[in-house]
């Protein structure tokens, strides 16, 4: 195996941020399927890549040894510089790896541009595709067709202070009702607090809200999706979580600009009662000064005792339709999402498999990972399989629509309606 030098190390957040998909396209499917020679792969650079690329080193060995003249020449990019890296593969086949990680939001626009290799076929001949969380197989697909595997997947609940519960006598909230209420007890409390610390910019952690009440972020299929985040029910999500924004529990003047690695380091340094973080934070949260004064449990939803539906986030692997080692390819791209690679990886990783089976086997294994497990088992949420999003990611429409209600500069209404013609434009345009 050939092993690209390392490029340095930058933080991948929980894929909540995507990347403008390229516009235009030359590539086009190769007519080739060599069976010997050299495959190229390109993995995301993690903060502490070591132990990954232990699994995957592992992975290519075996894969190689099993296919005689064949080389596997892994390379680790940079989120930060994935589009520009993706955009020129697509561009130029030649520069082009043969299988490739990337963010489960990009797969429509990465469709759309024509890079990315139609396995539906593989997919469904794969006996382990069976097990596949439903959510996770849907980040892989568009238009009923499937580009990919998914490789992990991450999603958030509420971690609490053990000891601040405790020395207020507070019972776990069972209702986003009970949430906020709980909030403004601790900070009413403990001003040196916030009650449950928020994010204006955190949209990963204010959309169980809109869910849980039964808005929606679009409807539709394909190239006909149309904006519901200004629906009745999604405006009350809205309103619920911009409520959270007040001097009684996250004052806005602090909190309207936070994102979801604020929150967390916030949690973490002690300075918060709650916060709604990913199964990827646990990692910084045990380094933090609440180390074995905390735990976690599923966002409650609007009814007693039911889970708020979270984002499904996480990452997929994919060939590339230019590839001229077709089947190696394909094979290669199983192999690294497999159950074995995904068990390890989540030791090695914390990532969280994509294959319900192997969840329950982690689940049982570590503790920190049942209330995880629970909300991805009580259903989960996933973006517009649609070329748009990107646009709408970049562009921040959520977000700033958030803060705008936040800040008094438009009510729920207003700033709904105008994030809804902003998503309605890009759908419209995305082709």
């Amino acid at each position: 195996m050939k092993l690209s030098p390392r490029l340095p190390a930058l933080l991948l957040a929980a894929l909540v941020v995507t990347a403008c998909a390229p516009q235009t396209s030359d590539n086009a499917s190769s007519d080739k399927d060599e069976k010997t020679g050299t495959l190229r792969v390109w993995l995301f650079q993690e903060v502490g890549n070591d132990p990954k690329q232990k699994v995957v080193d592992s992975v290519v060995a075996a894969f190689e040894k099993a296919h005689k003249g064949t080389e596997v020449d892994v390379e680790y990019i940079p989120i930060d510089t994935r589009a520009q890296r993706v955009k020129a593969a697509f561009n130029d086949p030649k520069s082009a790896p043969d299988v490739m990680e990337y963010g489960n939001t990009d797969t429509a626009g990465y469709v759309r541009d024509g890079g990315l290799l139609d396995v539906t076929k593989e997919f469904g001949d794969w006996s382990e595709a069976k097990d596949t969380d439903p959510t996770a197989k849907q980040s892989v697909t568009v238009d009923d067709k499937l580009y990919g595997a998914p490789f992990y997947v991450g999603v958030r609940a509420l971690y609490y202070r053990t000891d601040v519960f405790e020395q207020l006598g507070l019972k776990l909230p069972k209702t986003m009702a009970e949430l906020a209420s709980t909030a403004r007890e601790i900070r009413a409390a403990r001003p040196d607090l916030y009650g449950l610390v928020v994010g204006g910019a955190y949209m990963y952690g204010a959309m169980p809200f809109v869910w849980a009440n039964g808005g929606e972020l679009a409807t539709g299929k394909g190239g006909s999706y149309a904006s519901a985040i200004d629906s009745a029910a999604a405006q009350k999500g809205i309103k619920a979580y911009t409520s959270l924004f007040s001097d009684d529990n996250c004052p806005a003047a602090k909190c309207a600009g936070m994102g979801g690695n604020d929150t967390i380091t916030a949690f973490a340094a002690g300075k918060a009662g709650m916060a709604i973080g990913g199964d990827f934070s646990h990692t910084a949260v045990e380094a933090g000064k609440v180390k074995g004064k905390y735990a976690v449990v599923p966002l409650p939803g609007v009814t007693s005792g039911s889970i708020a539906p979270a984002f499904a986030g996480g990452n997929n692997i994919g060939v590339l339709k230019s590839t001229s080692h077709r089947t190696l390819a394909v094979e290669l791209m199983e192999q690294l999402a497999s159950k074995k690679t995904q068990a390890e990886l989540f030791d090695a990783m914390g990532f969280l498999p994509t294959f319900g089976d192997v969840r329950q086997q982690v689940a049982a294994k570590e503790p920190f990972v049942k209330p995880f497990v629970q909300t991805l088992s009580a259903g989960t949420k996933f973006v517009p399989a649609s070329p748009a999003w990107s646009q709408i990611d970049s562009s921040l429409v959520l977000p700033t629509m958030f803060q705008e209600v936040i800040s008094g500069k438009k009510d729920v209404a207003a700033a709904s309606t105008d994030a809804a013609k902003k998503m309605d434009d890009a759908f419209g345009t995305a082709g």
